[in-house]
């Protein structure tokens, strides 16, 4: 048996007040199990509404709203205290601090802080309200502010340390602590302070029955019973009643005093306002029912002229419901409506154009699974991941540029769409209309301008490789007239019959290196001009490099251009198109030689490679500089736009074309002016190693230099 018990003073308290006694009432009634519940000022309702509880032990306000509301009976009440402080009436407290500067008086309450225990709470605020409405103190308007601490330890406490001026409790509560040594009472004044040859205690309030000892309507009248008894035999000196600090229980004492305290206060369960009779709004409103009568005439006369207007409201309604489905139906775009349960309300012709459903198949029909129920590869798109319904759910309009719908064909087709909630007069939302458009063909075009710009970028390759001809010619001359002489200083000395081996080695791993390094210039041509594949892959910056390295080798010995290269230590792989971002590193440097070409002095040209965080991803940036002229002021802001160059007979389409290469990448070409040239950089994503040592090989610093050599 559950006995529910309000926690005025916290749970910890109640189950060692009154544990004993639910141990009292099982010794006595052996065939039942008593156990303690201890509810809040807000629990103890809902646990009598529920049925969570069997027998309850409240403060009389709280029982009288639950008699009212729930028929609960009281079968017995506490009689508090012991030895000669016995008593079965209570009441509240108000009280201050001693030596608070401004209240001595229960009129000194006006415009101060208060804290009670609970709206609910009889002693600890119920009571005292009534005393301070005598007094002409209206709460909560003639306060400075009104708190609630739930428990009666906190209220005592928050006025002796002072976040409180006055404060509500029950009577007693101040003198238990007190003797527990929580407290010193005389640290404390009374308010409005009573007396009462019934109650030694420090009260200020009229007195009312003590707690009463309630039983549930559902609870069987038998046990009942047996517990009244029970209740009524306990000794005074029994563990459990000295435990809880009373002296037994009496027989239920008359309540009335409480009701006429809520129906004066008009708290529950008087908080409903009285039944009003047709023959009381007769005596009050007369001249109102006299002027409605009359109102009611007018409005009978009126009646057939809002008839007429009604039925020249309705054609006008059903000509706009006509416009409005024209005005639908010309839009080339699909348009179609849903409701809050994800059905289709109205669609136009667009949308049966393009998706294969006729109009009276999709309205009513839930849109999601018709249109939207699959991504491209064919896995379920959850409805819960639909724009369209998370529009109407969060009331914000949305716009998809790329998502996938379904005909009635089981065929799909790309679309870009716009979903906006639509509102009701009243401002609600009811739904959301939905605009797509089907983007078939500008992704066509989107694919054919891509291959057009690859197909540019290799154009711009073989312009390059063009302009590089004659120097790739010579440094392709070189290795071939080095194998040619030792090939033939070989056959003169195979017939002069000088036979020597060791010369004949030497000079054949002459023309095997020659021949390698001849192989190596042709295999980085190809690949430079060859079609690229789209794939990325993980390419290492020294390979990049490398090849830039090869087709500039004779550029830079024309021009007498130190090249070096600098690449470091963490720096190994990056996942990138190799041919682009070869041409992109190739006509930064190009550019670099040809500007410093036109300087005197010792030209240097660095490429280099270092890690950072961008965004919060390892990235490589890749840096091209120079110590040329630098770059024009006037080209500057406009360097990377089309056809701007700064080239007597250039076509300004490197750098564009670089751009962009580098933007497919997910980064961005920059230039700068340095103190004593230019300097240009990019990013590019990191990948993981390809070397054979394993995938995660860090590729060590490494610095490379290519000396000023004369032709």
């Amino acid at each position: 048996m559950e006995i529910g018990v309000l926690s005025h003073r916290g749970d910890a308290v109640t189950q060692r007040n009154w544990g004993p006694t639910a141990d009292y009432l099982t010794q006595q009634l052996p065939r039942h199990c008593f156990r303690i519940k201890p509810l809040g000022f807000d629990e103890v309702g809902p646990a009598v509404a529920a049925g969570r509880v069997d027998f309850l032990l409240a403060n009389p306000g709280i029982y009288v709203d639950l008699e009212v509301r729930h028929r609960i009976s009281r079968i017995a009440t506490i009689r508090n205290g012991v030895g000669q402080h016995e008593r079965n009436l209570f009441g509240g407290v108000i009280f201050t601090r001693r030596d608070h500067p401004s209240v001595s008086r229960l009129e000194d309450v006006k415009g101060k802080r208060l804290m009670a225990v609970h709206p609910d709470s009889l002693g600890g605020y119920l009571m005292a309200l009534d005393v301070l409405r005598s007094q002409g103190i209206r709460v909560p308007k003639d306060i400075a502010s009104i708190r609630f601490a739930g428990i009666h330890d906190k209220v005592v406490l928050a006025v002796r340390d002072g976040r409180t001026d006055v404060g509500i409790v029950r009577t007693d509560i101040l003198e238990q602590m007190d003797q527990k040594g929580l407290i010193e009472l005389s640290r404390f004044r009374v308010l409005g302070q009573r007396s009462d040859p019934e109650l030694a205690l420090l009260h200020s309030t009229p007195l009312y029955p003590e707690w009463p000892f309630s039983t549930l309507q559902r609870t069987d009248n038998r046990l009942a019973q047996q517990v009244a008894i029970a209740l009524m035999q306990m000794p005074r000196d029994d563990p459990a009643a000295l435990a809880g600090s009373y002296s037994g229980w009496t027989v239920p004492l008359d309540y009335r005093p409480v009701h006429s305290l809520l129906r004066e206060l008009k708290h529950r369960p008087y908080d409903q306002p009285k039944a009003f009779t047709l023959l009381d709004a007769l005596r009050r409103y007369w001249l109102v029912v006299v002027l409605g009568v009359a109102a009611l005439l007018v409005m009978i006369a009126l009646t057939s002229r809002l008839q007429a207007l009604n039925a020249r409201l309705n054609r006008a309604k059903s000509t706009l419901e006509q416009r409005q489905q024209l005005i639908l139906n010309s839009v080339a775009e699909g348009i179609y409506g849903v409701d809050l349960n994800g059905r289709t309300t109205f669609v136009n012709r667009a949308v049966e154009r393009m998706t294969g459903w006729e109009a009276h198949q999709l309205i009513g029909c839930n849109q999601h699974q018709v249109l939207h129920h699959s991504h491209c590869n064919g896995t379920a798109h959850g409805s819960e991941d639909c724009p369209v319904y998370a529009t109407f759910r969060d009331q914000r309009p949305r716009f998809i540029e790329d998502d996938l719908f379904w005909r009635r064909d089981g065929s799909s087709f790309p679309v870009e769409y716009s979903t906006t909630p639509i509102r009701d007069a009243n401002g609600r939302t009811v739904g959301s209309v939905v605009v797509f458009r089907d983007t078939t063909e500008r992704r066509d075009a989107a694919e054919r301008i891509r291959r057009l710009e690859v197909e540019q970028a290799r154009v711009a390759r073989l312009s390059t490789l063009g302009e590089m001809a004659s120097g790739i010619a010579h440094e392709l001359n070189q290795p071939l007239t080095a194998i040619t002489t030792n090939a033939r200083a070989c056959v003169r000395l195979i017939e002069d019959g000088r036979s020597n081996m060791v010369r004949y080695s030497e000079i054949m791993t002459k023309i095997a290196e020659q021949a390698e390094r001849a192989g190596e210039i042709i295999r980085h041509l190809r690949r430079f001009v060859r079609k690229e594949a789209p794939e990325v892959a993980p390419v290492r910056v020294a390979e990049l490099f490398d090849t830039v390295k090869v087709l500039l080798h004779q550029d830079a010995r024309q021009h007498r251009v130190a090249l070096t290269i600098e690449i470091d230590e963490g720096v190994d792989s990056v996942m990138v198109q190799r041919t682009q971002i070869e041409q992109v590193i190739l006509n930064l440097a190009r550019n670099a030689i040809e500007a410093m070409s036109e300087t005197p002095g010792s030209h240097r040209l660095r490429m280099s490679a270092s890690r950072l965080e961008e965004d919060g991803a390892d990235r490589v940036r890749i840096c091209i500089q120079d110590n040329g002229p630098g770059i024009p002021e006037r080209v500057r802001e406009c360097l990377f736009e089309p056809f701007v160059t700064t080239k007597q007979k250039g076509l300004g389409l490197g750098l564009s074309i670089s751009a962009g290469i580098v933007e497919t990448h997910g980064g961005r070409l920059s230039a700068a002016a340095t103190e004593a040239g230019a300097r240009f950089q990019f990013t590019l994503p990191v990948a993981a190693s390809v070397s054979p040592s394993g995938p995660n090989t860090a590729q060590p610093a490494i610095k490379q230099s290519t000396g000023v050599q004369s032709a």
